[in-house]
């Protein structure tokens, strides 16, 4: 009987940027002490879970995020992709809504201010899931990235599906691939944080 590749998708904790509201990028920004305490939390909920492997970008906020989780699946397997980082956000990072406004005006999103564009960041991510597709097939693989990439690649990989806007940090995200048409299972789900008062 075939088995679907399963791609579970994690964003990863919080850092002090996420709570500035600053736009993090390719800058590699750590997790602070709530966003370690949110990465155990959602580790918590993935030792009862049955995962094959698990991807991290190499940022270190992601990684860190990943290592945790990893520390209570000892008997899996931790790799890098460098394909699971964040897009580039150009003379955006580092900036706040607030600053963007003043800089740059209301028009900003449609500047050519080096940030990376949708396609590659797709293309990158699609290319990913394919080789997913080929080295584990019929395997449950967990991957630990960034809200901006993980929103762009399930909106890619289940297109018309009515998605929020919203990815929570830790939060887990989960979809099936078929040959037909794959099926989002689980979207944006922190029920990890709500049993600990998190949020």
């Amino acid at each position: 009987m075939f088995h679907l590749t399963t791609i579970g998708f994690v964003r990863h904790g919080v850092t002090a940027w996420n709570k500035e509201g600053r736009a993090q990028g390719s800058s590699d920004i750590p997790l602070d002490e709530e966003g370690i305490e949110m990465a155990e939390h959602v580790a918590k909920r993935i030792v009862g879970e049955q995962w094959d492997v698990i991807y991290t970008s190499p940022l270190i906020r992601a990684k860190k995020t990943a290592e945790i989780i990893a520390e209570g699946k000892p008997a899996i397997k931790l790799l890098e992709d460098n394909r699971l980082r964040e897009f580039g956000g150009g003379q955006i990072e580092g900036t706040t809504e607030v600053e963007r406004l003043e800089k740059w005006g209301p028009t900003w999103r449609e500047m050519e201010l080096g940030v990376e564009p949708n396609e590659d960041i797709i293309s990158r991510g699609m290319a990913f899931v394919e080789d997913m597709k080929v080295t584990h097939a019929g395997q449950r693989v967990l991957v630990v990235s960034h809200g901006g990439f993980i929103k762009r690649l399930v909106g890619a990989l289940v297109p018309g599906e009515k998605l929020g806007e919203k990815m929570d940090n830790t939060s887990l995200t989960v979809v099936e691939l078929r040959d037909d048409e794959n099926m989002c299972s689980l979207y944006n789900c922190t029920k990890h944080l709500v049993l600990t008062n998190r949020i």
